[in-house]
């Protein structure tokens, strides 16, 4: 099994979708813990359209709630976004607090053998994990990654 991720900032709808098809992805799991972006520009992603499209090239869809960062991790990060004034289509990095918060509430309570068996069962062998932020290291994707990476697994940022 070979895992990937994919951001949607900065792609269009053609682009967003040429990349999972180019790339064979099988297996899409939605990491995110609200399912909708806000505007049209992204509205390609809001959860039955994006499963509807999905649908459309067979690529098995899961949403993975366990993974996405609550409320208030959340909240963490837009603290440490907003005294660095950025934005976070803008955000380069993850903050320090919002990592330590995520890995001690979300990733050491997940259950990762569960999640390759549950894979497995799918058939899934080129899984993609989504949220919205363009670069994989702004984004708690990055951290679900470094812990796949730790247990053998390769890793693409498309």
């Amino acid at each position: 099994m070979e895992f990937f991720t994919i951001g949607v900032y900065n792609s269009t709808e053609q682009e967003y979708f040429n990349k999972l098809t180019e790339n064979n992805i099988d297996t899409f799991c939605d990491i995110r813990q609200r399912r909708g972006v806000r505007g049209a520009k992204y509205s390609f992603v809001n959860s039955n359209r994006l499963q509807s499209r999905l649908n459309e090239l067979e690529i098995k869809y899961g949403h993975i709630l366990d993974l996405a960062p609550t409320s208030e991790i959340r909240d963490l990060q837009k603290e440490a976004d907003a005294q660095l004034g950025e934005q976070k289509r803008d955000r380069n990095k993850l903050g320090q607090i919002f990592t330590i918060a995520y890995k001690n509430k979300i990733l050491a309570k997940f259950d990762f053998d569960l999640f390759i068996d549950k894979l497995e069962e799918v058939g899934a062998s080129r899984v993609v994990l989504f949220c919205v932020e363009e670069k994989p290291e702004a984004c708690h994707r990055s951290i679900v990654t470094d812990k796949l990476e730790k247990l053998g697994y390769r890793i693409t940022h498309l």
